[in-house]
């Protein structure tokens, strides 16, 4: 097995699930910050968030954002991929339901209104560490 497959076997187990990743934008010439929550897929980790949120203005602006979780920082670019109930959205926004499943009806997510999307930070390269091994991972040419 290539050191990227393990790489992206570790990324699937570690962040294929509910979990918490601070998402920083560029706001002006400062950086903003705030923790969300994240599920991984293929290279990519997919948000429920507001379209008109402060993160979603900024990236209209620059959408290279950085991420950070536990052992594991990266950068990506952020897109609005739309609708949580738009039919292309469909497949994932199954897998968020059932990823934030715990939290995810609490009042919080209101589907019906067409400003609740999915943002998809598609990683462009990455540092996980995972029980003493450092995988520097270049996701846009798939080695680690």
């Amino acid at each position: 097995m290539s050191k990227f497959d393990e790489a992206m076997q570790r990324m699937d187990r570690r962040f294929g699930h509910d979990n918490l990743i601070s998402v920083a934008t560029i706001d002006g010439e400062w950086p903003a910050v705030r923790t969300v929550n994240g599920f991984y897929e293929d290279g990519a980790f997919y948000v429920v968030t507001y379209a008109l949120s402060g993160k979603m203005e900024q990236m209209k602006k620059n959408d290279k954002i950085a991420i950070a979780g536990e052992w594991f920082t990266a950068r990506g670019i952020g897109e609005n991929i739309g609708w949580m109930r738009a039919e292309a959205n469909q497949e994932m926004a199954s897998k968020l339901r059932a990823a934030f499943a715990e939290w995810y009806d609490n009042g919080h997510t209101d589907e019906t209104d067409e400003n609740t999307i999915i943002l998809r930070i598609k990683l462009t390269n990455a540092v996980l560490f995972h029980e003493g091994t450092k995988y520097d991972i270049d996701f846009t040419a798939r080695r680690a």
